[in-house]
């Protein structure tokens, strides 16, 4: 640790996206804490403090907060990319579980940036930065639940970038398109499966698995994050990948009725 390097907060470090995200900082020049649920604070790999948290836990959200405040003395970036995915029919995932999901990708989002904005208003900057994703602008059949929570994401960050801007703060969204991770293996199986999607679903996970297995490298994204985090005049959003810089584009220009039958079609679904 040294008093002129800018300090970065990643959520969800462990693995993927955050993992990756978390080094290419370091390497960037910041001091760098890493969290997940599944880490020994105190941890260090790579130049990456570890510290445990919850996100979904508003006394978790506050003590690791004010443990980076206490050894670092400030905040610069936080990078919000704790999340679980969720693979089934809206139909097939209860009400609880939609909770769950949301309490994770939303509202744990939320708790970590009300925790650090008091923090960055003090400095008189900051950067908060939200990962999204290209689904955060575009539909995905058997994925509504969380599809929902990057649209929150997507909504909640533009309007909170307005609020802070005057402060010297801003908030951002990164948006990556497939991502070759263990995304796909790790999501949430909906609860309350029905045989009238079982069929439909199986074309959805093969597909999930293809796009998965071909998709950019966690690293594409990290670079992306790290441009977002010291861009003189960052952008308000940020895709991260080949097809999301394209899907972005596309669903710009292409006619809504021409778009939703590229959904469908991809996703091998009869018109």
């Amino acid at each position: 640790m040294t008093a002129d390097r800018p300090l970065a907060l990643v959520t969800g470090a462990s693995s993927g996206i955050g993992k990756a995200t978390a080094h290419a900082l370091a390497e960037a020049g910041f001091d760098v804490v890493g969290t997940s649920r599944k880490v020994t604070a105190g941890d260090s790999r790579g130049g990456v403090t570890f510290l445990s948290l919850d996100v979904t836990r508003d006394d978790s959200v506050e003590n690791v907060v004010q443990q980076v405040i206490e050894k670092f003395g400030r905040i610069d970036v936080l990078v919000n990319n704790a999340g679980i995915g969720a693979n089934g029919a809206a139909e097939e995932i209860s009400a609880a579980q939609a909770q769950r999901i949301f309490e994770v990708n939303v509202f744990g989002l939320m708790r970590m940036t009300k925790a650090v904005l008091p923090h960055m208003r003090r400095q008189g900057r900051g950067r908060i930065i939200n990962i999204s994703s290209v689904i955060g602008f575009v539909p995905n059949p058997f994925m509504a639940v969380y599809v929902a929570t990057k649209h929150a994401v997507e909504g909640y960050s533009e309007s909170v970038d307005h609020e802070v801007r005057e402060q010297g703060i801003r908030v951002l969204r990164v948006q990556p398109g497939p991502i070759n991770t263990p995304f796909d293996v790790n999501m949430m199986q909906a609860d309350t499966p029905l045989p009238i999607y079982a069929r439909q679903r199986a074309v959805f996970d093969e597909l999930m698995e293809e796009q998965m297995r071909s998709g950019d490298d966690p690293a594409v994204v990290a670079k992306v994050v790290v441009a977002a985090a010291t861009d003189p005049k960052p952008k308000l959003s940020y895709p991260a990948g080949s097809i999301a810089a394209r899907v972005s584009v596309l669903r710009r220009i292409v006619p809504a009725r021409a778009f939703d039958k590229s959904v469908r079609k991809l996703n091998r679904m009869t018109s």
